[in-house]
């Protein structure tokens, strides 16, 4: 992500609420005694409690030390600097910085809607946010010392999700953010458990591999681990048997850090998910030939496959693997658009809303169930079937046009859609976490504004009308169970 983000953080989130005050008629003696017992290096200067100037310990220095003047006879009003330059508090980092500049201020009031002063904010506070940026963080990351380290990162990376996103930051940003952050803090913990002496010996024949939404860069907050390791076919016992201690040494790793375990065991330390190049290929076949609910949801995980480290050549040689054989097999093709499109509108014949009748999410809709999944299965497979493995769903989506697959409008919708019900849900899940709660997947529609509900309600037809198109295009009636 670009470092100009920064910018766009609103004042409120990096201001300092407190600061203290003296009067214009305060003698210079009582505000310096007051600067020194708060350990402060201002004071806002207040007259009948508007704040009309500023006092630092520049001015002290420069207006009573060096000209030998009498404190004693001194005012706050004799040495002040004013007025007291003001931002508000929706304004941006930009103007703190610009404000700054243009007037050659190292300090600012913050005035809140009603024009009451609610705050300050000073140079240390802009270095303070810059050290917290995407690049800043990622540098970090890259040179942390151990698993606790790591485990505080990955902590922060959430809190400036949060702020990014009440920053305006665009989704698709914040995504890619999210995926690159986490790819770092997995390599690192990667890199020291190679440090360790019981994996010095560590074959470099294998692949650590993440699938699913992680495969496709498309990770929001609080996604669980999807992963695997592929190694080459020549290994002897003693390395496999430590490729398995070092797969549950990262796996453990990775949890404690704060990665959340994948609820239905998708993970490399798992022997299912842990095999030579030629026993994956084996299961591939077997996915294929026997497309099953559950061997479309375990081929569609794995077609997802990215290497986080080690041999590339292994991810590759599989994905040609899988983009030779399925070039063979239209049924399993039209299988996997069926299980793309199996998820019923959440509209009803009427337009409305279908939402959860009972339970923790009464009242609410499953954005992966009403759109998200129907969106990024039947992308894939309508790539698979080009030739296509790998990249983003609006990367697919864009490339899918080129190829003739949709229109541009087609496209266009596709991918507005795509990114409205991922906003949303990202949003849900900052909201959450700002709020104490467990981030999930639901939205309530009451709680959106008419312009986006409105837009909810369209993203939702066009996914809709998505599953009408995968039902023509791969001829679904005709598919029996």
């Amino acid at each position: 992500m670009a470092e100009q983000n920064i910018f766009f953080l609103p004042v409120r989130e990096f201001c300092r609420r407190e600061y203290f005050t003296c009067t214009v008629d305060e003698n210079v003696m009582e505000l310096a005694r007051t600067m020194r017992d708060h350990n402060v290096s201002s004071l806002v200067v207040l007259d009948s409690d508007d704040p009309v100037g500023i006092i630092t310990d520049r001015d002290l220095r420069r207006k009573v030390v060096a000209e030998g003047a009498d404190p004693t006879g001194l005012l706050a009003r004799d040495i002040m600097s004013g007025p007291l330059i003001v931002v508000r508090e929706e304004d941006n980092f930009f103007e703190v910085v610009y404000q700054m500049s243009h007037h050659g201020i190292h300090r600012l009031g913050v005035v809140d809607h009603d024009n009451r002063l609610c705050g300050m904010v000073n140079e240390s506070d802009l270095i303070r946010i810059q050290t917290q940026s995407p690049q800043h963080l990622a540098k970090e990351i890259e040179k942390a010392a151990d698993r606790e380290v790591l485990k505080g990162y990955h902590a922060e990376i959430e809190e400036m999700i949060v702020s990014l996103a009440d920053a305006g930051v665009k989704t698709r940003d914040l995504v890619r953010l999210i995926s690159d952050l986490n790819d770092r803090i997995q390599r690192r913990l990667i890199e020291l458990l190679r440090q360790e002496q019981r994996f010095t010996e560590l074959t470099d024949d294998f692949a650590f591999v993440v699938m699913g939404s992680e495969g496709r860069s498309e990770q929001t907050l609080k996604t669980d681990q999807d992963n695997a390791i592929i190694y080459a076919d020549h290994l002897d016992q003693e390395q496999i048997a430590g490729l398995e201690e070092f797969s549950l040494a990262l796996i453990d790793g990775l949890i404690e850090i704060g990665v959340p375990s994948c609820p239905g065991g998708i993970m490399a330390k798992n022997a299912f998910w842990r095999r030579p190049l030629t026993p994956w290929r084996e299961a591939l076949e077997s996915w294929i030939s026997a497309p099953s609910p559950e061997n479309i949801m375990n081929f569609s995980m794995f077609s997802d496959l990215r290497t986080l480290h080690g041999d590339h050549s292994l991810e590759e040689q599989l994905k040609a693997h899988i983009l030779c054989r399925t070039r063979e097999d239209d049924v399993f093709i039209a299988r996997m658009a069926a299980n793309a499109a199996r998820f019923h509108s959440p509209l009803t014949i009427f337009g409305n809303f279908k939402r959860e009748k009972d339970g923790p999410h009464k009242g609410k809709i499953d954005l992966k169930k009403a759109g998200i999944f129907t969106l990024t299965e039947g992308i894939k497979t309508l790539a698979l079937e080009k030739g296509r493995l790998g990249g983003s769903t609006p990367e697919k989506i864009a490339w899918l046009r080129q190829q003739g697959v949709f229109t541009a409008q087609k496209a266009g919708d596709i991918d507005a859609a795509f990114n409205l019900l991922v906003f949303l849900r990202l949003r849900c899940q900052t909201l959450a976490i700002r709020e104490g709660r467990e981030p999930s997947n639901y939205v309530d529609p009451d709680k959106l504004d008419r312009v986006e509900k409105n837009r909810l309600h369209t993203a939702l037809e066009v996914v809709k009308s998505f599953q009408g198109f995968l039902r023509s295009h791969f001829q679904l009636d005709l598919i029996t169970n």
